[in-house]
């Protein structure tokens, strides 16, 4: 496997284009927007600079990662000599069905096509193409070269030759990767936008400052970050969208908190959007 497409160049999917062209794979990102290429080019090349300077990569690496990636507009460019498709795009099923209907017309039959996704279904997006068996999903976690995990989710019909070579590629980048049966959430999501929506709702109820349930499950559950300083670093409107996601699959338990549908009708987005549960300047 040489050739890694990915699709979306937000930021999961210039994260995933970075640890794949440090791995020394071919990278192709693609998005409908050149200014979102631009963004995501000028983050990708300012990391690596970062890197060397910090000496977690030689400066050999950093070339050779540098003329490993290529940018385009074009889905068919992009994903015409793929061997793994990892499609990155925000959180919208109908979205990811359109894409996946394209990219297995488009893509060789060997190639693998991935939804990097929190809590969508690889059984729907596979139904979508002829080739259900070579669908699945990868949860990587933000920000992606930081984070040791990848969730693999295997749809009803990913073949088990399937998860290996998701497995593998997982491998290749550097990571850990743990292998669930699909059901709404995985396991990461709906442990973590349980805990994210209580801590929301202890904020809405007055119970302590945003800064204060942050510390004490930092300091007092070992959390790596708090709930309401993940909630913004993810965004809130895509936090919404998981959410709503799970309350209708799972049920009352995942009910969205008032306070997070108030903050995104607002414009408060998080860290994205200059403000959220706390101000980004």
């Amino acid at each position: 496997m040489k050739n890694l497409s990915v699709i979306g160049s937000g930021v999961m999917g210039r994260g995933i284009a970075y640890i794949g062209a440090i791995s020394d794979f071919q990278v192709t990102v693609q998005d409908i927007s050149e200014e979102a290429l631009e963004r995501a080019k000028v983050y990708i090349e300012e990391e690596l600079e970062k890197s060397i300077a910090r000496g977690f990569l030689t400066n050999e690496v950093v070339v050779r990662a540098k003329r490993n990636l290529e940018y385009t507009t074009e889905l068919k460019r992009a994903a015409i000599n793929a061997d793994f498709v990892i499609e990155a795009v925000l959180e919208k099923m109908d979205l990811k069905i359109e894409i996946f209907k394209q990219l297995d017309e488009i893509c060789p039959s060997h190639t693998v096509l991935a939804t990097n996704t929190s809590t969508m279904s690889p059984t729907e997006l596979g139904a979508a193409t002829s080739r259900a068996d070579k669908v699945i999903a990868m949860h990587f976690f933000n920000p992606v070269h930081k984070m040791k995990l990848i969730e693999i989710i295997k749809g009803l019909d990913t073949s088990e030759e399937t998860v290996k070579i998701t497995q593998d590629l997982g491998g290749n980048l550097g990571k850990e990767t743990i292998e669930v049966n699909e059901f709404p959430g995985f396991v990461t999501s709906r442990m973590n936008c349980l805990i994210g929506n209580e801590a929301m709702n202890m904020l809405m109820e007055g119970v302590a400052s945003a800064e204060d349930i942050d510390k004490a499950l930092k300091l007092g559950l070992n959390h790596p970050m708090g709930p309401l300083e993940l909630a913004d670093l993810v965004g809130l409107d895509s936090r919404l969208r998981n959410m709503e996601y799970l309350y209708h699959t799972l049920g009352e338990k995942y009910r969205p908190c008032p306070l997070l549908i108030k903050y995104v009708k607002a414009g408060k987005l998080g860290r994205k959007s200059g403000a959220g549960f706390y101000q980004y300047h």
